[in-house]
């Protein structure tokens, strides 16, 4: 089962993805690992406070953390083939930007093939777990001018979160702490 939610900043997405993916571990056998896969990079002290921030949410859950700024399809090679995880991937639009322009902290950024390579991760995952929970954020919704590049990200954004809503079997908007079904074909 593939699980897209999405909001805005600080509508409670995050908390309530955490909850969902802990709730499909508990109805699979506890034996299989419950898998956080975080991909901000820690590139300055904000980005260091939102993390600690996310850590501590999920303390005690039983979350594994494995931190995948590029190349997501390779979190699939750390599952166990046919296994029953279930993963968290938190957030989409850091993915996006990393790929996008990534240097040297990430390694060789996908640019052009940014949309691809991240459908080819979250298939490749969804091939090797039981469940998959992805977290994506709302972009082009308010109206705002923005520089080429920012229009660019925002572009692809809107490419991934639109198919990985077709992906999906089941799509969850979060509006101000509060989920709104949007699709579920379960």
């Amino acid at each position: 089962m593939v699980h897209l939610i999405t909001g805005g900043s600080g509508s409670g997405k995050s908390e309530y993805a955490e909850d969902m993916a802990c709730r499909c571990h508990i109805d699979k056998s506890l034996e299989e690992p419950l898998i956080y896969v975080a991909t901000m990079y820690p590139y300055g002290e904000e980005t260091r406070r939102k993390i600690r921030r996310h850590q501590k949410m999920r303390e005690g859950k039983g979350f594994e953390t494995v931190e995948c700024y590029t190349g997501l399809a390779r979190v699939a090679g750390m599952l166990r083939p046919c296994g029953g995880a279930s993963v968290l991937i938190e957030c989409i639009s850091n993915l996006v930007s990393n790929e996008l322009y990534a240097g040297s902290y990430t390694g060789i950024p996908a640019g052009e093939r940014t949309a691809d390579q991240i459908l080819q991760g979250v298939e490749a995952i969804r091939s090797a777990s039981g469940n998959v929970v992805i977290v994506t954020n709302e972009v082009e919704s308010e109206g705002l001018a923005y520089d080429a590049e920012m229009i660019r990200y925002k572009q692809v954004m809107g490419e991934v979160n639109c198919r990985l809503a077709e992906l999906a079997d089941r799509v969850t908007e979060v509006v101000y702490g509060i989920a709104v079904e949007v699709k579920n074909r379960l």
